[in-house]
């Protein structure tokens, strides 16, 4: 069952990126296997395989199936928290690295699609920030100082030719970018296989140690990889238990896609100082048509499960600003990963030699997947990169400690709930279509009937720190608040830290490992 994948649909799920690719049904070896078949797992697959490594990349679903196919794809490399936050919580050095790392990032997307030739649609264009009404006009002041500080090119400007905008503020960023993510990824992922890589979809990966200088992944089939090093480039680090886990916390964001007449809005990246802020870009559609992507109404992973009203309010909202807007043809979501300073995680894991680890996108995962592809091979290969302490994945951000607090209290909030009572008295109220949290004794089941009347009844204790689940009544899935687990209805994983299934619910109502 792919669940979560069936019931929202991004605007560019239509592009298959590796046809042929295969479970892994044999051991393997390698220099490298990533973990992870995303932007960064295939970015950092390239870089290697052009210094001659023999590569194995390994994903639990289909290649660049994940979360990169849910992103809007904004190449724009100022931060999008806000320069002048970034600039408060990581200082002058680290923050112009910030900024110039995002900015090389943006570089080697366009030269790699020349050199391939990869039709990607991309394309150099304007960023332009906007006041949210509910915003202070100094909140623009404070970016154009933080820019100067930095070294971002910036300009001022009033009166965008948008509804309601005609008279306010605005900056503009010059030499942003945007691309189609999928094609580009379809076009990386022909050339590794040219250049002998290995891409296995369907190959979950359960455990990864390091022993004797060699690192050895052993998959769900039973099946395993030996390699010199190992890079884990999922959403979220499914072989650290905690450390990474308290430095990021998970987000559920928003996108729709609508009809527009091609020429009816310049073509640039749009977004507003609101918190949470609303983005807006372009992509090519039929005929003389365009695709308006809108995202936003961002909130933490399970702890709302209100998609129509999220949806609501955003379509609200891009249509006040373009009253000539076409009829929807998309609707989706996603998760990102934000950290407490902004920056990813990106490097060699703590403690270990020939492991390194790729995580938190923080709003910007196309770009710092990209990061992470010039970061981690410079260490595979013994090499200095003038970016490693700006992702150091051992950073301890001091300035955030407020921010570390307020979001690791969601683990104590969250097991608190296994005393409350069930959301419904029984599995027999259960409409097709609908999951809900039902107490059993002193446990609790997540249930969902399906639309055919299957019922399916799974523990609702994650099975990566034994958090409580939250039903996701849009994408059809377990969300676990406090790291990011997802899980199809019928307790299959189908995003981590999370590595085992939902355990089986058992007529006496306790619960065992799902076989």
């Amino acid at each position: 069952m792919n669940a979560m994948r069936e019931q929202s649909r991004s605007v560019w799920m239509d592009v298959e990126v590796a046809s042929h690719s295969a479970p892994l049904t044999e051991n393997a070896k390698a220099d490298v296997a990533i973990v992870g078949a995303g932007i960064a797992g295939l970015s950092i697959a390239y870089e290697l395989a052009l210094r001659g490594h023999l590569v194995v990349v390994l994903d639990r679903g289909p290649i660049a199936g994940g979360m990169t196919a849910r992103t809007t794809a904004h190449l724009a490399p100022v931060c999008d928290d806000s320069l002048s936050e970034l600039l408060s919580m990581r200082g002058q050095e680290l923050a112009s690295g910030f900024q110039a790392s995002q900015s090389a990032a943006v570089d080697r997307i366009e030269a790699i699609q020349a050199e391939l030739d990869i039709d990607c649609e991309f394309r150099r264009l304007d960023g332009v920030l906007f006041l949210d009404p509910a915003s202070e006009p100094s909140v623009l002041d404070d970016e154009v100082s933080a820019a100067s500080e930095i070294g971002v090119k910036v300009e001022r400007g009033k009166g965008l030719p948008l509804e309601t905008l005609q008279d306010r503020p605005f900056l503009r960023y010059p030499d942003q970018a945007t691309f189609h993510p999928l094609k580009y990824l379809r076009g990386l992922a022909e050339a590794l296989e040219k250049k002998g890589a290995r891409l296995h979809a369907f190959s979950a990966v359960e455990e990864i140690s390091e022993d004797h200088g060699r690192v050895h992944l052993r998959l769900a089939s039973g099946h395993t990889v030996d390699a010199s090093h190992a890079v884990v480039a999922t959403n979220s680090p499914i072989h650290d238990l905690f450390a990474l886990h308290t430095k990021q916390a998970p987000y559920r964001t928003y996108a729709m896609g609508f009809e527009i007449e091609r020429g009816a809005l310049a073509d640039a990246l749009y977004w507003d100082t609101g918190d949470p802020y609303h983005y807006v870009r372009l992509t090519s559609g039929a005929d003389d048509k365009d695709i308006l992507i809108a995202g936003g109404e961002d909130h933490k992973t399970g702890e709302a499960n209100d998609a129509p009203a999220r949806f609501a309010a955003l379509e609200s909202w891009i249509r006040m600003l373009v009253p000539s807007l076409g009829p929807e043809l998309y609707r989706w979501s996603g998760q990102v990963m934000d950290t407490l300073d902004y920056g990813a995680f990106i490097g060699r894991e703590s403690g270990r030699e020939r492991i390194f680890v790729t995580t938190g996108d923080s709003g910007q995962g196309i770009t710092h997947g990209v990061v992470a592809s010039q970061i981690i091979p410079d260490l595979i290969d013994g090499k200095d990169n003038p970016y490693v302490a700006v992702y150091d994945p051992g950073r301890k951000p001091i300035k955030a400690a407020s921010a570390f607090l307020t979001e690791n209290s969601t683990l104590a909030t969250n097991l608190a709930q296994y005393l409350m009572p069930g959301e419904l008295g029984s599995v027999e109220e259960l409409e097709p279509g609908q999951g809900a949290i039902v107490r059993n004794g002193l446990t609790k089941i997540a249930a969902y009937r399906g639309e055919d009347g299957t019922l399916y009844q799974r523990s609702a204790v994650c099975t990566h720190l034994g958090c409580h689940l939250q039903w996701n009544s849009l994408e059809k899935c377990w969300d676990c608040p406090c790291h990011g687990s997802h899980f199809a209805p019928d307790g299959s994983v189908l995003n981590g830290p999370a590595i085992a299934p939902l355990g089986e619910v058992e007529s006496s109502g306790h619960t065992r490992a799902a076989e």
